[in-house]
């Protein structure tokens, strides 16, 4: 609801500094400042009034004849203007209504008497006054020119009325007859729209009558050729198109107002972008290409279709790097300093990028990258290696995901003729890297797949191999485009997803899992300091030893990389902050096991248990390698009086199917030697099982350890404990190497394994491994013949256990005979009569 303003007592100054009457230098008034409006004299202008110091001065105003000082700030920004932040010429005006909002502000609506200068200002504590004085007008000129000038405004101003709609319709008979010019002028002004701050601010400050004209006649000049080049280029519009074609309408009245202003956007932007093609270095194909369609740019509509898409493809040929290298900062030293400063272990893959970089920095005509493949269980630290060769290098980094990838556009681009079409991948990568030789990353390269619309991995081809990546064709540029500086490193957690024809291409660097000594190495130096920044914690608030940090990683990790250690470690910081919050005053605690215990809850991971009874039969032991690290498998068999059948359990693959048939072949083929029946395959079950049986198995590794458990349960021998094997079988009794081996021997050392044994094939990689890994306390033995697993499988041969049944079967014979006795039979007789 509208109020009236409430008025309070304001104390008047009377005196200024030097002892003067301050009504003896001019009119005392209250000072209005506003932001960018420049109130004339003559017009009514509303305005709100917000600040608490402008509500008192329109008080103070109120209460004396409602007459007010009113000017503009220079800077709108200043909340707070002093007597530099203000014009010196203003307005003197009368309040004539006042209306408080119910906000607190006041609206008020204040008409223009005079203009007026400034002579002092005073400031209050509460609002700013001044002592002002009227600027008359000058008239400095005989009332005939005036006249005369008054004659030239009045015409000009009948003609902006017709041609400018905003024009109020009532000035034009208020200037028809006029007594007073100098009111007339200021009313003119006041009713001009396009006036600028600036330029109304001027006219403001004209005291001068003819000046004042002269101002507006030359600006109402300036707006008449405005408004009347306007009219021409809507009526050339209307001409040329129908009333029903609205857009293509106003296309064409943008097109007409370029070309009347002399400025036409597209002829200039393509005369830019020509100007460019020049300094890319542009092969002649492409820039012939280029020029092509900047040609058939020009003879087309703006906005349509096909001009869009020329556009869209010429703009990828600009954006794209076609001589621009960066330098390499190949500084082996330093390079080696990055590698190890952001990883612990994966020595191989370090030595291999230093081989690398050695070869850049000798051979320094060396152009051809060759193509690495980093091959490794998830959160090892592939994506980051890769990045860290990139800041070595002092390259461009991009990363290019394939993981999900079925569609050979995504890397080769589609066709121009596709709605909403893209290059591909690599040229995008190429793009975004901005240089000829960046590092780009290809990861997840074995989770690529195909289906109609072709094979992204044959895509691939191209661009990996160095003796064409020189001319890779995009559908979408169809130009050829240098790959051949490129530096690409590809990420693949197995090597069975990926083409061998892709992985011809590519040099093989395995990534094995890290050991829990590495773990706790990265834990210390990575892991916690980077969770300490990311929480704000300091090494006193979070305090944890090494044996904590072990007992996490094998009981609350199951892993080959550290992510899940991370997680872990991070939720430790959050029990922890959150019972600093709880108790501010306390200190922080130490993570004890016990600790541990309470914010983790139960071991998440337990090691596969053991079976340690002393009758080990039926019963071996064998190792698995998984994404996740290094296992050990309990293997079980059962031979149990039937029809020779044979039952696999445990969610068992082919191979480790057939293993388990080579298996049982190979021990046919021994029966004699193992003092078996020739016919025991057919007249006993048999039963193998490996526990666990809702995780998949698979691989050719386990066949000597399935086989040893055959035999045992065969034959009733109990094998070795703390013992564990790997290695493929043949029918003949051969064992052929396996993979994963790094992984099988620290999961074995971790359960507490104290022998293995291993292919005799295996020996450079066990040698290999023990460069870098501690497996004291594992004693490692190295066969060729699965004879020779037998005789280290079991405490007593299973070949000399059946050479000793023989012999006791005789011995236990010939006492039988000797104490049984020998009964004749009777007869009878028969008599003749």
């Amino acid at each position: 609801m509208e109020q009236e303003k409430e008025l309070y007592n304001v104390n008047q100054p009377t005196y200024d500094e030097q002892g003067v009457a301050l009504e003896e230098q001019g009119e005392f008034l209250s000072l209005l400042p506003l932001k960018n409006v420049v109130m004339l004299p003559t017009g009514i202008t509303p305005i709100i009034v917000a600040r608490s110091s402008s509500i008192l001065a329109v008080e103070f105003a109120l209460k004396n004849n409602k007459i007010i000082f009113i000017t503009a700030q220079k800077d709108s920004k200043i909340e707070a203007p002093t007597q530099n932040d203000v014009f010196t010429v203003g307005t003197r005006a009368t309040i004539l209504q006042v209306v408080r909002m119910p906000n607190g502000a006041l609206k008020i609506l204040a008409e223009g008497i005079c203009r007026a200068r400034i002579v002092t200002t005073h400031h209050s504590t509460d609002f700013m006054s001044v002592v002002c004085q009227d600027m008359p007008t000058v008239y400095t000129e005989p009332e005939t020119e005036l006249i005369a000038l008054w004659r030239q405004l009045k015409e000009l101003c009948l003609d902006y009325s017709k041609l400018n709609d905003k024009m109020p319709s009532d000035i034009v008979p208020d200037i028809q007859h006029v007594q007073d010019l100098d009111h007339a002028t200021d009313t003119i002004a006041l009713h001009i729209t396009s006036f600028s701050f600036e330029e109304r601010q001027a006219f403001l400050e004209l005291a001068d009558l003819k000046e004042r004209m002269l101002t507006l006649c030359v600006f109402l000049s300036k707006e008449l050729e405005i408004l009347q080049t306007e009219q021409r280029i809507r009526g050339r519009i209307q001409n040329q198109v129908e009333k029903s074609q609205r857009e293509y309408y106003l296309n064409e009245q943008m097109k007409a107002i370029q070309k009347e202003l002399g400025r036409d956007d597209q002829s200039a932007e393509i005369a830019q972008i020509r100007t460019k093609l020049k300094t890319l270095g542009l092969t002649k194909e492409a820039l012939e290409k280029a020029q092509k369609e900047l040609k058939r740019l020009e003879q087309m509509p703006p906005l349509s279709s096909e001009a869009v898409v020329s556009r869209h493809y010429v703009d990828w040929i600009v954006s794209l790097p076609w001589q621009k290298t960066s330098k390499d900062a190949v500084s082996i030293a330093q390079a080696e300093k990055i590698l190890n400063k952001n990883h612990a272990g994966l020595l191989k893959a370090k030595e291999r990028i230093l081989e690398f970089l050695a070869a850049r920095k000798f051979a320094k005509s060396l152009e051809r990258s060759a193509t690495l493949c980093l091959v490794g269980p998830p959160g090892v630290g592939k994506t980051s290696l890769v990045r860290s060769i990139a800041k070595s290098l002092d390259r461009e980094f991009v990363r290019i995901s394939l993981g999900g990838i079925k569609d050979e556009a995504e890397i080769r681009g589609h066709r121009r003729t596709y709605i909403g079409a893209l290059p591909g991948k690599i040229i995008q990568a190429m793009k975004k890297a901005k240089t000829m030789n960046p590092v780009i990353l290809l990861d997840e390269i074995d989770k690529m797949s195909r289906d109609m619309h072709g094979d992204p991995a044959a895509a691939l081809l191209e661009v990996l191999d160095p003796e064409q990546n020189k001319t890779f064709v995009d559908h979408f540029l169809d130009l050829d485009y240098d790959l051949s500086k490129v530096m690409f490193i590809a990420t693949a957690n197995t090597m069975d997803g990926i083409p061998y024809p892709l992985f011809d291409r590519m040099e093989l660097v395995n990534l094995a899992g890290y050991t829990d000594d590495e773990k706790l190495t990265i834990a210390q130096s990575f892991l916690i300091p980077k969770e300490l920044k990311e929480y704000e914690l300091t090494a006193r608030q979070f305090k944890i030893s090494d044996d904590v940090i072990k007992h996490i990683i094998s009981e609350y990790t199951k892993e080959a990389g550290v992510r899940q250690l991370e997680r872990v470690i991070a939720k430790l910081m959050r029990k922890v902050i959150q019972s600093l919050l709880k108790e501010p005053k306390t200190t922080p605690p130490t993570i004890t096991l016990e600790l541990v215990k309470e914010w983790l809850g139960y071991a998440t991971f337990k090691k596969t248990s053991l079976n340690t009874c002393a009758e080990r039969i039926g019963l071996a032991t064998g190792l698995a390698w998984t994404e996740l690290g290094g296992d050990v498998l309990e293997i079980e068999a059962s031979a149990l009086p039937g029809k020779g059948n044979m039952t696999l359990t445990g969610q068992l693959g082919d191979v480790m199917q057939e293993s388990a048939h080579a298996a049982l072949s190979y021990i046919r083929s021994r029966a004699a030697a193992l003092g078996l029946a020739a016919s025991f395959h057919t007249t006993k079950d048999i039963h193998i099982h490996i526990p666990e049986g809702a995780t998949p198995k698979d691989g050719p590794s386990a066949g000597i350890s399935i086989c040893t458990t055959l035999i045992s349960a065969l034959t009733k021998n109990p094998t070795r404990a703390k013992l564990a094997m790997t290695g493929e079988i043949t029918l003949q009794g051969r064992v052929l190497s396996i993979g994963g081996l790094k992984e099988k021997l620290l999961a074995a050392k971790q359960h507490g394994i104290t022998s293995v044994i291993v292919p005799q094939e295996n020996r450079d990689d066990v040698e290999e491994i023990l460069k870098d890994t501690n497996l004291d306390g594992v004693a490692i033995i190295f066969v060729t013949t699965m004879d020779e697993v037998l005789e280290h499988a079991f405490d007593l041969s299973p070949f000399s256990k059946a050479k000793q049944e023989p012999k006791a079967k005789s011995k236990s014979k010939n006492k039988s005979s000797k104490t049984t006795k020998s009964k004749k039979p009777r007869t009878k007789t028969k008599t003749t009569p």
